[in-house]
């Protein structure tokens, strides 16, 4: 087992890999990371199915019987995603009941077209949830404005979720706000809090990429450059030990509530210049999940270095950091609502993707 990565578990941090395909399920590979490399979750997303059904034959025999039993397209990325989610979740079921239902889990995102409706996300949700047929399914549902009032409704189903695109502390707010009123929605239900997780995804280096480019327009100093996604990130945590230290949230507790972690997602680096495991180890504190790709997971069992805490001692430098960028003339709130909206159209993009690769396959078959 890599050492780097164990010290970074001991250290309270969930590594979850941020990629699934056929071929990982098939060939053992996601059970031997799960054997060696501290692997307790797995995320995906359309981009990453995308890729794995054009770059493998794998899916080629479900494919064909679909086809032949007259699947549309959207039928069929529906088959094969909750089929390769239901598989994961099968290799991490023993995590799963080790960590009592924390890790063990294989996220599966609902279609884009629904991200700006709450009835629709929740009723998608629930479908989801239900083909899956596994406990240590997430259900990922983007943190938008409409997102929110799902994300309540779906946790006062009993149905475990992740909460994806997060990228501003306001939101992020807002997030932890439909997350509580679901938990005490599901309270009121009749459903048994200790089996109900969620997790809060907030992106990192795409922070980065948009403040740096900013910076860069303006001729401000590159020193600033590269601490802005680390420095967002730690405040997010600090409003996470805030809002989970109240009496409101003391009363889910005692009835067995589980606190909505923190996800440090998009933590590949997209700036060469950079460390590229500055995203895991400066992030380093206990209950967080960091989703890695392969890439980065490989770096960080290979040279990260995990330094204990990087992130309670270091709230002041981050607050100041973002003191820092006001005055260098970085308009936060409209980085976050343009990362934002870059994010949806990013997803819309991506599923079309997807859609394409399925429906060759489809004519392909037929």
């Amino acid at each position: 087992m890599s050492e780097r990565l164990q010290q970074l578990a001991e250290a309270g941090v969930s590594i979850w890999l941020d990629d699934l395909s056929r071929e990982r399920l098939e060939t053992g590979n996601l059970a031997d990371l799960v054997k060696n490399s501290s692997v307790v979750g797995v995320t995906t997303n359309p981009s990453i199915f995308a890729a794995a059904l054009a770059n493998g034959e794998r899916y080629d025999d479900q494919v064909r019987q679909l086809a032949a039993e007259g699947a549309d397209v959207d039928k069929t990325v529906f088959a094969l995603t909750t089929t390769d989610v239901r598989d994961a979740c099968d290799v991490l079921r023993p995590t799963y009941d080790a960590t009592n239902g924390v890790d063990g889990r294989v996220s599966i995102e609902v279609t884009p077209g629904v991200a700006h409706d709450t009835d629709a996300t929740v009723a998608q949700a629930k479908e989801l949830w239900q083909a899956v047929d596994r406990p240590n399914a997430y259900i990922k549902i983007p943190g938008t404005t409409e997102g929110c009032p799902a994300i309540t409704a779906t946790l006062a189903e009993g149905i475990s979720v992740n909460v994806t695109l997060i990228f501003g502390l306001g939101r992020y707010q807002d997030v932890m706000e439909a997350f509580i009123a679901g938990i005490e929605q599901a309270k009121a239900n009749g459903h048994d809090l200790s089996t109900i997780h969620s997790v809060a995804s907030f992106f990192v280096s795409r922070v980065d990429t948009e403040i740096d480019a900013r910076l860069d327009k303006a001729g401000a100093d590159a020193a600033l450059k590269g601490k802005a996604g680390i420095a967002n990130a730690r405040l997010a945590y600090k409003a996470f030990e805030e809002f989970f230290a109240s009496e409101r949230w003391s009363v889910l507790a005692a009835a067995g509530g589980n606190r909505q972690r923190p996800l440090w997602a998009s933590t590949g680096v997209k700036n060469p210049d950079y460390d590229d495991t500055m995203y895991v180890v400066d992030l380093v504190v206990e209950d967080t999940v960091n989703t890695m790709p392969q890439k980065t997971l490989e770096a960080v069992a290979d040279h990260g270095e995990v330094k204990g805490d990087q992130v309670r001692p270091n709230y002041a430098d981050a607050e100041q950091v973002m003191a820092s960028l006001k005055a260098a003339g970085i308009d936060y709130d409209d980085v976050i609502d343009t990362l934002e909206t870059e994010g949806v159209d990013k997803f819309v993009k991506s599923w079309q993707d997807l859609l394409a690769t399925v429906q060759k396959s489809l004519d392909a078959s037929a």
